[in-house]
């Protein structure tokens, strides 16, 4: 109802239109959109750029070709208005000073050869267009150059029959009475006017293309053309422009989509693999098309840390049940003995061996906990191994002479060949190790059999061997000698937890180690240790 309420009364929702705003680009979340529009923004702004560039180098060479042909004919009418020089004693070395009156442009002989004017009452003139200029000028055609010619005081002089009427004298004119503004190309002595005056810079009119030259008298030519094919050539050119960038632009962004799918799919894939493992499928993997690439790489490195991972949950799964098993049998036979014994009434001897298997029992288990603890506590590194330089071969001596009466009851001989073999590491959990061995080359060994110990250093590696005559293990047993609560011979009742080699193999792999094992059936069977120098 206070929902309905603050609608109605038109407030804000602050929460839905942030949602609303988080909908509406939540496309930017996607790693492929992001690829994508980056693509696209350096794409288009290539386009824009290279399109921009080359339409301005046509429209600039355009436009110089029909300015340098304005220019020419402009320089050509200018050649035909230029004043005499008349030399004489008055002006500097023999020359006359120009002061623009009739008399001045005109030569004392007539007028100059090669174009036609006439002086009237007032001094103006009248230009007629010599036949070798004419011929730069096509009155006929109204897309041809034209030109038009103002006196001094803004009257027209001449103009061609196709310039566009809509022509005018643009400059202002002083009125009467006014003294006309000097010219900058009439300033300064008449040596500095040697050549034609330079053009004024080209402008567009409309279509036209104009330019214009100030002659010294003050008399202005003005030469232009129309540009209109021009003009239209260079719109079809941007139009081409645009229909190619646009072309390369739907290219580029289908290859972009495509590459960038192609790219993000192994993530994909590895996004569904991973769902399916958390899931509890274990077994999955990720279909690894592309393996040199750096993704291809990376689901190469996920499916082995899943292999691993799947073995590490089957390990567990395994060592739980072992785990259970080996408590189950103790705790199950103290529970028969005791209610055994609680049945009836039982004599002194009878209740001693009925406690003492249940000590037995309980020792068992304690063992078992024992290891179980030490395995945990290994996995986690919560185990601080020491690193101390010891000589691993009186440590393994003192194993030999610990074990000796074991050796003894079982009429095995121990043979040590040891040089000195120093090392680093924790020499109380290395020699746990070697008893291990030793405990087991001697329970598994033949009547008078031998035990062989021997070591060596080479390759910055401690080697230490312990090699037995007893009865071996089979190929098919030797890969999962070191698995947890795994026994070679199939009798669970003896003393054995099968956890030994395993904690072994633990403690090896601390100190940076390997622990290896090799084994004929029948022959015997023989382990190694190799434990770095430092």
């Amino acid at each position: 109802m206070n929902d309905e309420l603050q609608m109605a009364n038109g407030e804000k929702d602050p929460v839905g239109s942030s949602a609303i705003r988080h909908s509406s680009f939540s496309f930017l979340n996607s790693i492929r959109w992001r690829l994508q529009i980056w693509y696209g923004l350096i794409l288009v702004t290539v386009l824009i750029g290279f399109g921009f560039t080359a339409f301005q180098l046509d429209r600039g060479r355009v436009y110089r070709q029909v300015d340098d042909e304005l220019q020419r004919r402009a320089g050509a009418l200018s050649q035909l208005l230029r004043p005499p020089r008349n030399r004489g004693p008055q002006g500097p070395q023999g020359e006359r000073p120009f002061n623009g009156s009739p008399e001045d442009q005109m030569p004392p002989d007539g007028p100059p050869r090669g174009h036609d004017f006439n002086v009237g009452p007032e001094g103006l003139r009248e230009f007629h267009l010599p036949p070798m200029q004419a011929r730069l000028f096509d009155e006929t055609d109204t897309n041809s150059y034209y030109f038009v010619i103002w006196r001094r005081d803004g009257s027209e002089l001449a103009r061609s029959t196709n310039a566009p009427v809509d022509v005018r004298d643009p400059l202002p004119r002083p009125q009467a009475g006014e003294r006309e503004p000097a010219q900058d190309n009439a300033a300064g002595p008449p040596e500095n006017r040697r050549g034609p005056p330079p053009p004024q810079p080209s402008q567009m009119r409309g279509v036209f293309r104009e330019s214009e030259i100030i002659m010294p008298p003050g008399e202005r030519i003005l030469v232009g053309r129309s540009i209109a094919r021009q003009l239209a050539d260079l719109r079809l050119t941007a139009l081409m422009l645009t229909g190619v960038g646009a072309g390369i632009l739907l290219l580029g962004l289908v290859g972009g989509w495509w590459l960038a799918s192609r790219a993000i799919r192994p993530i994909e894939d590895i996004s569904a693999t991973a769902v399916k493992i958390s899931s509890g499928d274990l077994s999955q993997r990720i279909n690894i098309g592309e393996t040199e690439s750096e993704l291809g790489r990376l689901a190469s490195v996920l499916n082995s840390t899943f292999a691993r991972l799947d073995a590490a949950f089957a390990q567990q799964q395994q060592f739980t049940s072992d785990a259970a098993h080996e408590l189950r049998t103790p705790v199950s036979v103290m529970l028969t003995q005791t209610q055994t014994t609680l049945n009836r009434e039982r004599s002194a001897a009878e209740y001693r061996e009925t406690v003492e298997s249940c000590q037995r029992a309980a020792q068992r288990m304690r063992r078992l906990i024992e290891s179980l603890l030490e395995l945990a506590k290994l996995d986690a590194g919560q185990q601080q191994m020491k690193q101390v330089r010891f000589d691993l071969a009186q440590t393994a001596r003192d194993c030999v002479t610990q074990i000796e009466p074991l050796a003894a009851t079982r009429h095995v001989k121990i043979t040590c060949d040891l040089p000195s073999l120093e090392c680093v590491g924790d020499s109380e959990r290395l020699a746990q190790v070697i008893t291990n061995l030793l405990t087991n080359a001697i329970t598994y060994n033949r009547e008078n059999g031998d035990v062989r110990v021997k070591g060596e250093t080479t390759n910055g590696s401690v080697i230490l061997r312990v090699s037995d005559t007893g009865m071996g293990i089979s190929a098919e047993d030797l890969p999962r000698v070191f698995d947890r609560f795994y026994r070679v011979d199939s009798s669970r009742t003896s003393g054995n937890t099968g956890l030994g080699l395993a904690i072994s193999k633990a403690i090896v792999e601390a100190h940076g180690g390997q622990i290896e094992v090799t084994s004929q059936p029948g022959i015997g069977s023989a382990f190694t240790v190799r434990l770095p120098v430092a």
